[in-house]
């Protein structure tokens, strides 16, 4: 009985582990480049994996500038796979997209 409700419990606690999605890196302030992995339109963010493995995660404000080939750009031109330059500034535990530009 003891081992049914154990196995029960640690089937639980990994369903919730991975349904909590993936987890996202804390970078410094800096630019690096990437590719657009996801795009949550509703929220205004996108999931960036850089060029070493690390995914960001990025809420745009009014203030972040979004540009493709010297031109400002809406957000909703942002598509998964783009390879993108980001600048971001680190507040605390959370990244500020300061400037997006779409590469290719």
């Amino acid at each position: 009985m003891k081992t049914s409700i154990l196995k029960t419990v640690m089937f639980s606690i990994t369903l919730l582990f991975f349904a909590c999605g993936e987890s996202t890196d804390v970078v410094e302030s800096g630019t690096y480049q990437g590719t657009i992995k996801e795009v949550e339109p509703s929220k205004t963010e996108i999931y960036v994996e850089t060029d070493d493995d690390q995914i960001l995660e990025l809420y745009f404000s009014d203030n972040t500038e979004l540009t493709r080939d010297g031109s400002t750009v809406e957000f909703s031109t942002l598509e998964e796979g783009m390879r993108v330059e980001v600048d971001v500034e680190k507040e605390g535990k959370r990244l500020n997209p300061l400037a997006v530009r779409v590469l290719e």
